[in-house]
């Protein structure tokens, strides 16, 4: 089973023309141009769930459409989506911002998905996602470090108990080094599917590793990889895996 992690940015694109006229001024330009470039990219890697971070779920810059249902639409998946913002934040006031969020698509058959909200941080969404032989966990942490390690607590919550495998992804924004990750690691019992520890972000000349792939002892991760792929800031990470067999 091939899992595609991507955090896309809103399809924005990268380069010159991103911070053109001004800095970072990419962020409110139309981006269904970088959409299909994407799209297409996604159909070649022929994932069977792929995890979307930094989504437009509707305003004016992805002409009022939802890219998660689009990319879905493209490649012939299921997909669940979500606003990265609790209905209660301040960020649900301000336009586009309002319709930045998260997905997970899927070629398999969904049995349960649930939305769960961080208590600390912006960007508190957290994505389940329950298919017949594992559960996923999407997540997108905080900027701050403190509020880091406080969604990390609460993340180990809700995985503990599980009885299934699980995948637990995202772009966990770790800017302090993975370091941050050994507790939360050492708690859970998880195991990175990039071994190596090779970076994603930034695109053009990677040199952070943001983006996770997790994987509990009964899943075997066969292949792993990220493409040099630059329609985004973050490159892609690509995992295949397998689920061990119960004894």
């Amino acid at each position: 089973m091939r899992f595609l992690l991507y955090n896309i940015r809103y399809a924005a694109g990268v380069g010159k023309r991103f911070h053109l006229p001004v800095p970072y001024s990419g962020y409110l330009k139309r981006t269904n141009g970088n959409l299909t470039q994407i799209i297409d990219f996604v159909r070649e890697v022929n994932p069977d769930i792929i995890g979307l971070l930094e989504v437009d779920s509707g305003s004016y810059r992805a002409e009022k459409s939802n890219q998660a249902e689009a990319i879905a639409n493209g490649i012939k998946q299921y997909h669940v989506y979500q606003s990265k913002y609790p209905s209660d934040s301040l960020a649900q006031k301000v336009p586009v911002v309002n319709k930045q969020g998260n997905a997970i698509l899927t070629s398999q058959r969904i049995v349960s998905h649930r939305f769960h909200y961080f208590n600390n941080g912006i960007k508190r969404l957290v994505i389940e996602l329950e298919l017949k032989n594992f559960n996923i966990f999407l997540v997108h942490l905080s900027l701050k470090f403190r509020h880091r390690q406080y969604q990390l607590q609460e993340l180990h919550q809700m995985i503990k108990n599980l009885d299934k495998p699980v995948l637990v992804a995202g772009d966990f924004n770790v800017l302090w080094g993975d370091q941050e990750l050994q507790l939360f690691l050492a708690a859970t019992g998880l195991s990175s599917a990039n071994g190596e520890g090779r970076p994603s972000h930034p695109s053009r000349a990677p040199r952070r590793q943001l983006d996770f792939i997790f994987h509990s002892p009964g899943i075997k991760v066969t292949s792993f990889c990220i493409p040099q792929v630059k329609l985004s800031d973050h490159a892609p990470l690509i995992c295949d895996f397998e689920i061990r067999p119960t004894l």
